[in-house]
């Protein structure tokens, strides 16, 4: 008999199922922040759910409580002062694990079926979420509503379909029969049980803290595990809602609350003691190379599903719609000021120029070119506030400065702030755009976070397919562009990608770009460079968070 919540939301995984298959174009949960779709008034409760958290203590009732910790500090100025549960990460740890075997007991189809519930709460929660997100994170509204809610839910949903596929290979249970010749057969009943491996920890991070938390935290909840979250000190507070919505949902089906948990910790140690205990079977963690390589080093205990940093590139050979290449490229450069890991950090451009619909484009032409269509993109306020949103962390408006002041190559492009006239106190930033030549590395060749690209110059169109390779390669990338009307070098560009593993997008002009990942199509992240060891979602990022066991004996 399959779980009541798992017949009631059936259909929804049924098309997850069917979009993973075709990979066409599907999502359950309307992007729009519409009141037409989301329920009139939706837009006003959510706005007013979200104040009532400000200045206020978020009650989870957790384990191991001992203290109230607060410190979230607004790109866009509001003040916050949401306090939250500081909880002992060994009680959470010990509290989980009692939770575990009654979850593993409703099997593949009931879990699904309470995930599904949780997605299509969290669903309704959409504008509170978005709201949250954007006050934490520095997202323009539409980003935020889209990128934190239901892009993130999609993702989430991506990861139970995947994940209830490669459990549902599994057979409950078999009968087994072996000829003998002339003896009788031997027969033998098999049971398979799906366990999953243990405590998951999610370490969520600052610019994303919904897109990239919820597909480690549903692949993990999906297979079987308790789930901590360990969210990014400046972005608690979407993760702290959601994990309000999923300990109730639990608690209403009969289950403990205790399965997902919030740890905030203020001290690094206390995240490395978390992340590296022996219960700790699955780490997932989105961020800087610097602690993502030493979770990889340090827990040796866990399997560790990181994305890292990279330098994303994108070759520019020739185009028959130069201004509307410039124009995609001017969208993607400016989109939440250069603050998402699949933005493009260097653009390579031969010394000879390109050819274009236009005629032949020096080098010097397309960096004024580009430099103009940003600026004309940016012009009106409204519209640059929109898409630029607020710089998240001090460290990127330092490194925006560094850009500025000419010390990594000539600046074709110089950073302005906005002023924004309902935050004040936002800091709100354009792209800046340097030239440099190929030869210099140091500048170009790693990661800049923010709304920061290199136009570098290159000798030929070979020599940027080349070193595209080898910066992917090297120092990893999780997007990869290229703009030619030569099929010779699409096909030169394709092979380079698949060498060094990178998504490519090619001769984009229109309503998508290269930062965009859409979920149930798209794959965000190889596993097979650098910058990430996994992938959202492939069979993998799901299949190695279980294990099978089984029990036998002769009928």
């Amino acid at each position: 008999m399959s779980h009541p919540l798992f017949d009631a939301h059936r259909a929804t995984l049924d098309a997850a199922l069917d979009a993973l298959r075709t990979r066409a174009h599907w999502s359950p949960y309307p992007e729009l922040p519409s009141t037409k779709v989301y329920g009139e008034g939706a837009d006003v409760a959510g706005k007013a759910a979200f104040d009532a958290h400000l200045g206020q203590r978020f009650e989870l009732g957790q384990p191991g409580h001992s203290d109230w910790q607060t410190g979230e500090a607004s790109p866009y100025g509001v003040a916050l002062e949401v306090s939250y549960p500081a909880c002992d990460p060994e009680v959470l740890i010990a509290a989980a694990r009692q939770a575990m075997p009654a979850w593993q007991k409703l099997g593949a189809d009931g879990r699904a079926g309470i995930c599904l519930e949780i997605l299509q709460r969290l669903n309704r929660q959409s504008f509170e979420l978005a709201h949250a997100v954007m006050m934490t994170t520095g997202q323009g509204w539409m980003m935020a509503f889209q990128a934190g809610a239901p892009h993130a839910q999609d993702r989430a949903l991506e990861a139970v379909a995947m994940a209830w596929r490669e459990q549902s290979q599994v057979p409950a249970e078999a009968i087994w029969e072996k000829p003998q010749g002339k003896n009788p057969p031997l027969r033998m009943k098999k049971h398979f049980e799906i366990v999953g491996r243990g405590v998951a920890v999610v370490v969520g991070c600052s610019t994303f803290p919904t897109w990239n938390t919820y597909p480690g935290l549903f692949a993990a909840l999906a297979t079987g595990n308790p789930v901590i979250i360990k969210p990014h000190g400046s972005a608690v507070l979407p993760v702290a809602i959601t994990v309000r919505t999923i300990r109730a949902v639990l608690a209403e089906h009969g289950l403990d609350p205790n399965l997902v948990s919030l740890c905030v910790v203020q001290r690094p140690e206390t995240t490395q003691a978390l992340v590296t205990h022996p219960d700790v079977a699955s780490v997932d963690f989105t961020g800087g190379n610097a602690f993502g390589r030493w979770l990889l080093e340090h827990c040796r205990q866990a399997r560790v599903y990181a994305e890292l940093a990279g330098v994303n590139t994108i070759v520019l050979d020739s185009t028959d719609s130069y201004r509307r290449m410039l124009g995609n490229l001017a969208f993607t450069l400016s989109l939440y000021s250069g603050q998402m890991c699949t933005t493009t950090q260097a653009i390579l451009v031969p010394a000879g120029g390109i050819a274009t619909d236009e005629g032949h484009k020096t080098y010097d032409e397309v960096c004024a070119d580009l430099a103009q269509a940003v600026s004309g993109f940016l012009a009106k306020p409204e519209v640059a506030l929109a898409v630029l949103g607020a710089v998240q962390s001090r460290d990127t408006l330092e490194r925006i400065e560094l850009a500025d002041s000419g010390a990594l190559g000539r600046t074709v492009l110089a950073s302005t702030r906005i002023a924004h006239p309902d935050y004040p106190q936002a800091q709100v930033r354009t792209p800046v755009l340097v030239a440099c030549d190929a030869g210099d590395e140091p500048a170009y060749m790693e990661e800049r976070f923010g709304p920061i690209s290199f136009i570098v110059r290159v000798a030929d169109t070979a020599a940027a397919i080349a070193l595209s390779e080898r910066i992917v390669s090297t120092h990893g990338a999780l997007t990869c562009g290229l703009y030619s009307t030569s099929d010779a070098v699409i096909d030169a560009m394709t092979d380079a990608t698949l060498r060094s593993k990178v998504a490519l997008s090619i001769n984009l002009t229109g309503g998508v770009f290269v930062n965009q990942s859409a979920a149930f199509s798209d794959f965000h992240g190889t596993g097979g460079n650098p910058a990430a060891n996994a992938s959202y979602a492939d069979a993998a990022f799901v299949a190695s968070r279980f294990v099978v066991v089984q029990r036998r004996y002769h009928v």
